[in-house]
C-alpha cells in the first residue's frame, strides 16, 4: 500500500516539476527600443583630431555604427582592451584572492542552496520512525500491561494545482540568479579599479621619470649659472631662479614618487594582500595604440549588464512570489499516509497480520483571516512596482554611463591628440632654443623658458594618456564587459 502511494506520488511530482520548469517568466519592460544606440554628437573640429590622432599614431575612430556590432550576441571581454600582461596578472590575482569576491561567492552559494530548499517542497517527504515501549493502562478497573515495538514510515505531501510552491521555486531561482549577476557586477567594478589603479601607477612613474630628466638638467644648468656669475657674465637674479627651477624639478620628483607608492599600495588593496613589493608594467603609450574609438554601441548589449540583468532578476523574483501569495488564497491539498508493522515484541514484527496504514486526503480553504490575505497581496503589487522603478532606473543609469563614457573616449583620444601634437611642438622648440642659445644668439632664459614649457607639456601628455585609458576602461565597464576565469 506504502510503495504504491510513493509511487504515485512519485508520477505525480514529476509532471509538477515539468509543469513548473515550462513556466516562464515575464519579460522585464522595454525601457527603451533594443534597436536603439547610444552615440556620440560629432565635432565641428573632428577633422582637425582626425588628423592630429593620425600624426601622433593614435587609432582612428570606428566606421559609423559598426562598434561591437560583430560582438552583439555576447558580452565584450576586457582581455580585447587589457593587453598588458602584468595588468592581467594582477586582476587575476585579484579576482583569486580579493576578499570582497569571496564573500559573493559565498552569497551564491546561500542562494544556490535556498533554491534547492524550495524545489524540496515540491515532492513528497518521508519520514520513517521506530520505537518500542512498555505500557501499563487500566481498562474497566483492571490494569493492562503489555509491550509495543513498531516500525513505520510516513508520507505527507502538499498537491501544488495553483502553482504555489513553483511560484517560490521560480522567486528563489531568480534570488539566485541575480546574486550570481551581482557578482559579475563586483568582478566588473574590481577589474576596472585595478585597471584604473595601475594606470595611476604607470602615470606617477612616467612622470617621476620625466621629472628626474628635467631635474638632472637642470642641475647641470644651475651649476653653469654659477660659473657664469663668477665670472661677472649673469646676475645674482639668474641664479636665483635657475637654483628656483631646480627646486621645483626636486619637488615634482617627490610628489611623483609618492603618488606612485600610493597608487601600488592600492593595487595590494584590490589583490588582497598587505602592502609591499613592487608591480612590473609597461607603459601608457603601448596601451594606448591597442584602444578601438567606437562610433556607437547598441542598447542590447547595455541590457545585459550584470546590474541590470540583477534589477530584471530580482522583478521576476517579486512577481513570482506575488504568485504565491495569490495561490495561498487557494484551497490546499494534502496527502498523508503511514505504512508500518506493530506488534508486542521484535520477533516476527514484519508480517502481513502486523501490518498497519492510513491513508488520508486533506483540503484546507482559508475562511477569514482578518484581510491578511488582501494585504499582502497589496505589499505584494507595491514590492512589484519598486522592483520594475528600480529596473527602469538601471537601464537609464547603464544609458547615461555608456552615453559618458562614449564622449569620454572620443574627447580623450582628441585631447590625446592635440596634447601629443602640442609636446611635439614643444620638444622641437626646446631643441631650436638650445642651438641658439650654443650660437649666441639667444640668453638661457629662452632655453629656461623652453624647457619649462616641455616640461608642463611632457606631464599635461602622460595625463592625457591615462585619461583616455581610463575613459575606456569606464566605456567598457559601462558595456557589462567581462572576464572569463579559466
Amino acid at each position: 500500500m506504502m510503495r504504491r502511494l510513493i509511487r504515485t506520488a512519485s508520477v505525480v511530482a514529476a509532471a509538477m516539476l515539468g509543469a513548473g520548469c515550462a513556466s516562464g517568466h515575464q519579460a522585464p519592460p522595454q525601457v527603451v527600443p533594443t534597436a536603439a544606440r547610444v552615440a556620440t554628437d560629432t565635432s565641428p573640429a573632428a577633422p582637425l583630431f582626425d588628423s592630429l590622432a593620425q600624426a601622433a599614431g593614435l587609432p582612428q575612430p570606428m566606421p559609423a555604427g559598426a562598434a561591437f556590432d560583430a560582438q552583439a550576441n555576447q558580452s565584450l571581454a576586457w582581455i580585447d582592451v587589457l593587453r598588458d600582461t602584468t595588468l592581467v596578472s594582477l586582476v587575476r590575482t585579484a579576482l583569486r584572492d580579493n576578499r570582497d569576491i569571496h564573500g559573493a561567492l559565498g552569497r551564491i552559494a546561500e542562494y544556490r542552496a535556498l533554491a534547492g530548499v524550495a524545489r524540496s517542497a515540491l515532492l513528497p517527504e518521508v519520514d520513517a520512525t521506530a520505537s518500542a515501549s512498555r505500557n501499563r493502562i487500566v481498562f474497566a478497573g483492571t490494569p493492562v500491561e503489555y509491550t509495543a515495538v513498531g516500525a513505520a514510515a510516513s508520507l505527507q505531501w502538499e498537491l501544488d494545482f495553483w502553482g504555489r510552491i513553483r511560484k517560490g521555486v521560480a522567486a528563489a531561482e531568480a534570488d539566485q540568479a541575480a546574486r550570481a549577476d551581482d557578482e559579475r557586477a563586483l568582478v566588473l567594478t574590481l577589474v576596472a579599479d585595478v585597471s584604473t589603479s595601475y594606470l595611476a601607477l604607470l602615470e606617477a612613474r612616467e612622470n617621476r621619470d620625466i621629472a628626474e630628466r628635467t631635474l638632472t638638467s637642470r642641475q647641470s644648468t644651475v651649476g653653469l649659472a654659477r660659473q657664469r656669475y663668477t665670472q661677472g657674465v649673469i646676475s645674482e637674479l639668474d641664479v636665483r631662479q635657475f637654483e628656483a627651477d631646480v627646486a621645483g624639478a626636486a619637488a615634482s620628483v617627490a610628489q611623483f614618487t609618492r603618488d606612485a607608492s600610493t597608487a601600488e599600495h592600492q593595487l595590494a588593496l584590490l589583490l588582497g594582500r598587505a602592502p609591499g613589493g613592487h608591480v612590473g608594467g609597461g607603459t601608457l603609450d603601448s596601451a594606448v595604440a591597442a584602444v578601438a574609438v567606437p562610433d556607437s554601441v547598441p542598447v542590447d548589449l547595455l541590457l545585459r549588464r550584470p546590474d541590470v540583468a540583477s534589477a530584471a532578476r530580482s522583478l521576476e523574483a517579486e512577481q513570482a512570489r506575488y504568485g504565491v501569495t495569490r495561490a495561498s488564497a487557494l484551497p490546499r491539498i494534502m496527502i498523508t499516509g503511514q505504512y508500518g508493522w506493530q506488534a508486542p515484541s521484535a520477533n516476527n514484527i514484519f508480517t502481513s497480520q502486523n501490518e498497519i496504514y492510513t491513508a488520508q486526503v486533506g483540503l484546507s480553504v482559508p475562511i477569514f483571516t482578518g484581510g491578511r490575505i488582501s494585504s499582502n497581496l497589496a505589499a505584494g503589487r507595491a514590492r512589484i512596482e519598486q522592483a520594475r522603478a528600480r529596473y527602469e532606473q538601471s537601464v537609464l543609469t547603464a544609458l547615461n554611463e555608456a552615453a559618458d563614457a562614449l564622449v569620454g573616449v572620443r574627447t580623450g583620444r582628441d585631447q590625446l591628440s592635440a596634447q601629443a601634437a602640442q609636446a611635439a611642438a614643444l620638444r622641437d622648440a626646446f631643441r631650436l632654443a638650445e642651438r641658439r642659445y650654443e650660437g649666441g644668439i639667444a640668453s638661457y632664459l629662452e632655453v629656461l623658458d623652453a624647457q619649462r614649457g616641455l616640461f608642463a607639456a611632457e606631464l599635461a601628455l602622460t595625463q592625457s594618456r591615462r585619461n583616455y585609458l581610463e575613459a575606456t576602461v569606464r566605456l567598457y565597464q559601462a558595456l557589462g564587459g567581462r572576464w572569463d576565469i579559466k
